[in-house]
């Protein structure tokens, strides 16, 4: 299994249409943008594959310059599913393989199994199909589980993190298992960028309030990816690969006392997520 180093921030394709996908795919890359990702879920993954196919036909970038990142839909989560589904996603992408191939959801009630599902993601990656299996949403419990019945790593857990979420033992779990952490909704689905204290941050450094959102991010060794329509946003939100805050900043941010999390839909996240609402990470 051959080695990848993420760039510091990547692009996120959420919500995006595929014609929105397409455009947003091309324009970041050109920006600089080399990590790209989406989902089976997010119903854009041939958008995704079309503006690929158009920055690799023009010659913009070869394919190993590019981390692509996909998720298996929660609903596609037992073996035979899981597999076809990569096979799927992997036609509408139009490539020969992702770099990660992420379970969107320990979805338990699906199908899912970690000897059984993370097995077969396995199966890809001896195949060459699949690059790194990653998770996402799962908490440090479900990845101790996981890796006493696997004979592969885990990569990466792709997680709900901003400065609402600040998810402090999540980020020290993986840093001791030598897990990549993601960083998804980096900006709080934009209600963090109304803080008065990244309001205020962002004034000081005479920068956005996205990119100090994404450069605290950045500081605490995960890695954001952020979606955007607009050529200003992507731009925006790139340049938070030079910004590095002042420690008294960092620690501002720090002592922001919310604890919000805004992804959490019903049936397929964690239990320890509905068990312990107070407890956000």
């Amino acid at each position: 299994m051959s080695e990848i180093k993420l760039p510091k921030i990547g692009f996120g394709t959420w919500m995006l249409k595929p014609y929105e996908a397409r455009y947003s795919t091309i324009q970041a890359i050109k920006l600089g943008y080399r990590f790209i990702d989406t989902a089976q879920a997010y119903r854009n993954e041939g958008g995704v594959g079309e503006g690929l196919k158009e920055v690799f036909e023009s010659g913009i970038v070869k394919r190993e310059d590019l981390i692509i990142a996909t998720k298996v839909h929660p609903l596609r989560l037992r073996t035979k599913k899981a597999v076809s589904s990569t096979i799927k996603s992997l036609q509408k992408l139009q490539l020969d393989y992702v770099d990660i191939m992420y379970v969107h959801f320990p979805a338990f009630v699906f199908g899912y199994s970690h000897k059984e599902t993370l097995g077969a993601l396995g199966k890809l990656v001896d195949e060459g199909k699949i690059r790194h299996i990653g998770v996402s949403n799962f908490t440090p419990n479900l990845i101790r589980d996981a890796l006493e019945v696997i004979d592969k790593p885990i990569y990466a857990n792709q997680i709900e993190h901003h400065p609402y979420l600040q998810q402090q033992s999540v980020l020290k779990f993986h840093k001791d298992k030598n897990i990549i952490q993601v960083s998804y909704s980096p900006l709080g689905r934009g209600k963090v960028l109304k803080d008065p204290v990244i309001i205020e941050i962002a004034k000081k450094n005479e920068v956005s309030s996205a990119q100090v959102c994404l450069a605290w991010v950045i500081n605490k060794g995960a890695y954001p990816i952020p979606k955007a329509t607009s050529l200003g946003h992507l731009k925006d939100n790139f340049a938070a690969i030079d910004l590095q805050l002042p420690d008294e900043d960092i620690q501002k941010i720090d002592e922001i006392d919310k604890h919000e999390r805004y992804v959490h839909p019903p049936v397929i996240t964690p239990k320890e997520w509905r068990k312990k609402k107070q407890n956000l990470e």
